[in-house]
């Protein structure tokens, strides 16, 4: 068997107030996703000659980790402080770009898609100290066409897309679609594509043992005659494997740790970051990608049915169009006089309110957590009352909060 190249990527993401709701509720799971967090890096210490690790935390997240006030909650749990710290190691670690509120993009009115890519990166190049980030994780791994020109823009060299999804344009063998990076072209706009293995992505994150994952990637590579890529992605913070706060029964001690210690030992599985095998081995052929996400516990990804599949979630999906586009009506229009300090931060607030409706939470949990994406869009259409009322009384706490969550770089809030 020729050497096999394993990226791991791990999403990592909280909706905004989550964290803090939980720590008031549900203290015990609070502190074990905190722990699943510090551990990464901590963990990855004492292999920095074998582990590579790619993470993919949304902007809502490093927002949380990132509050003084949220870190001053939570000193004694962890030190978010020294956990983002930690994160910038690129010895081990390397970030992907992603959406700062966690939207299923293909799924999101296509005037918000960009302004959410830009307030990840702003956040992103402050907590970690560099201006590009070279590959990018489309939320729920949503990705269609369309996204290409808008990832290019934005210097995304690579993007991730679910293996179920690609169509091989150039001929290729089945190992070769799952196992090389292709190109993807919209126009004159390409983009690369790497393909994450459904089937190894999902035994993994259900916690098999590295022995059983070395004899499923030796299946499922054997025919391939060429040094395959194999890139296996889920969530890094979900599930009993990853929050288990023993060492021998996690992910990372359970797992992860046999595999770099047969690494270093010479085994046919080897960590990489993509990046690293782009610049070696480069590109097979070209794809086309269909429209789609992973795969969730109830739904295969296709057509988006794990966000859409109910009147409510269709209804607030279509009223999210709606305010977006009122929204964005008064942005041009403000757009063509000067605005003053305050009236800007209400039209950034009635901005910041749409933007946060769309995260893909608020739809994944069928109508469940529908009434988060609604109070967002209530709060968006009231400031754009207020703001054409012109009310611009700015509130002196210069953070916008709910009742009961700390106040973190967020727009100003206004009175009636």
């Amino acid at each position: 068997m020729p050497v096999v190249h394993h990226a791991l990527v791990l999403n990592l993401h909280q909706p905004h107030g989550n964290l803090e709701q939980l720590l008031a509720s549900k203290p015990w799971e609070a502190r074990e996703i905190l722990y699943a967090y510090d551990r990464i890096a901590r963990f990855l210490w004492a292999y920095e000659d074998t582990a590579r690790v790619h993470l993919s935390p949304s902007g809502s997240l490093l927002e949380t980790l990132s509050c003084s006030a949220f870190q001053q909650n939570v000193y004694g749990i962890v030190d978010c402080g020294a956990l983002l710290w930690h994160l910038q190691n690129r010895s081990i670690i390397d970030i992907l770009g992603t959406a700062y509120y966690h939207p299923i993009l293909p799924l999101i009115p296509e005037a918000d898609r960009e302004e959410h890519l830009r307030r990840w990166q702003g956040i992103a190049q402050h907590l970690f100290w560099r201006e590009a980030f070279p590959g990018f994780w489309p939320p729920e791994m949503g990705f269609s066409m369309t996204l290409i020109p808008l990832l290019k823009r934005l210097g995304y060299r690579y993007v991730l897309v679910d293996c179920e999804h690609v169509r091989a344009l150039t001929p290729m063998t089945e190992a070769e679609r799952l196992y090389r990076p292709h190109i993807a072209r919209l126009g004159s706009d390409e983009i690369i594509v790497v393909v994450r293995d459904r089937q190894l992505s999902g035994a993994m994150a259900d916690g098999l043992d590295y022995p059983a994952f070395q004899q499923l990637v030796a299946e499922r590579t054997g025919h391939c005659d060429f040094e395959p890529l194999v890139t296996t992605a889920c969530d890094g913070e979900n599930g009993a494997w990853f929050r288990n706060t023993d060492d021998e029964a996690n992910f990372w001690g359970g797992f992860y740790r046999h595999l770099l210690d047969d690494a270093r030992d010479g085994g046919d599985i080897r960590p990489v970051f993509l990046s690293d095998y782009l610049d070696r081995f480069g590109t097979l052929g070209e794809v086309t990608v269909t429209t789609g996400a992973w795969n969730t516990e109830w739904h295969d990804g296709r057509e988006f049915a794990q966000w859409t599949g109910s009147e409510a979630q269709q209804h607030t999906l279509d009223r999210l169009a709606v305010v977006s586009a009122e929204v964005h009506d008064a942005m041009q229009a403000a757009g063509q006089r000067e605005l003053g300090g305050q009236e800007q931060s209400v039209l950034e607030e009635a901005h910041w309110r749409l933007l946060r409706a769309e995260t893909s939470c608020n739809f994944y949990w069928d109508e469940d957590w529908v009434a988060r994406a609604n109070r967002d869009l209530d709060d968006a259409e009231a400031t754009l009352r207020r703001f054409r009322a012109k009310k611009y009384l700015i509130d002196a706490d210069p953070g916008w909060h709910d009742a009961g969550e700390p106040s973190c770089g967020v727009a100003g809030s206004i009175a009636d």
